[in-house]
């Protein structure tokens, strides 16, 4: 599976999307925020194909293996308060822990700054879980409160098809930079699906090496990293270097904090 979604990751970036961004979930629903007017920065704007495919794919695979649950419940404040740090740290970084990887796939040496501080800030995590930290257990909610992500990403997809004037899309910019429709819509249902049935997880695979000593999703993220790097040499992508990087910067402390 990782092997897959980094070879897809790599074809995406040659077919438009901006460079090492072949996925990126911060920067992706970044860019979404925008085209919807939740952000002022017009570079970064555009309903990204490849987050309502990988929802849907993701809830259509649920649905055909019968592991569509709806829960929810648990310590609403907090999971909102450290999802809404971990997209801040992200976009520091300037990318979520999967485009780290695929960073670190096409040559991006600050990628190795931004990983080491992944790794330490999972390793604070870890510690917090052997003392005993938890979220709390998630009660079973309605059907319809499961489907209401789903259908918001069928609604995005009509504002991408239709481009009604109050929907914003970027002329310069990153934002400006994407793969064809069809072809990112294709990509993200593929995606979805693998993480739906593999569990993959990027900050997960570290996480059960430090706790349990387990490696098994470690290889899904390893396969991500050889399927972009194979895949970046194969189309002259890979570029090794700190300096003029593809949305990126070189600060090695906020690389390292986010």
């Amino acid at each position: 599976a990782g092997l897959i979604i980094g070879a897809i990751a790599a074809f995406l970036v040659k077919n438009g999307n901006p460079g090492n961004m072949g996925f990126c979930l911060a920067c992706f629903w970044r860019d979404i925020a925008g085209a919807i007017g939740l952000h002022s920065a017009a570079k970064v704007s555009y309903i990204r194909p490849e987050i309502i495919g990988f929802i849907l794919g993701a809830c259509i695979m649920a649905n055909i293996k019968g592991e569509f649950k709806s829960k929810g419940g648990s310590a609403p404040i907090l999971r909102f308060t450290l999802g809404f740090t971990s997209m801040i740290g992200a976009l520091m970084f300037l990318g979520c822990p999967l485009r780290l990887i695929l960073r670190l796939a096409g040559g991006d040496a600050n990628a190795i700054v931004g990983l080491l501080g992944f790794i330490c800030g999972i390793a604070i995590g870890v510690y917090f879980l052997k003392k005993g930290f938890s979220l709390g257990r998630a009660h079973d909610q309605s059907k319809i409160a499961g489907y209401f992500m789903p259908a918001f990403m069928v609604l995005l997809l009509v504002f991408l098809l239709v481009k009604p004037e109050f929907i914003v899309f970027a002329t310069e910019g990153p934002g400006s930079k994407h793969a064809p429709i069809i072809m990112s819509i294709i990509a993200g249902l593929i995606v979805g699906s693998l993480f739906q049935r593999t569990r993959l997880c990027t900050a997960g695979a570290f996480r059960d090496i430090i706790l349990v000593k387990d490696n098994t999703l470690f290889m899904g993220a390893l396969g991500i990293f050889i399927g972009a790097l194979v895949m970046n040499l194969v189309f002259g992508q890979f570029k090794f270097g700190f300096a003029e990087q593809p949305v990126a910067h070189s600060d090695g402390l906020w690389n390292f904090l986010g």
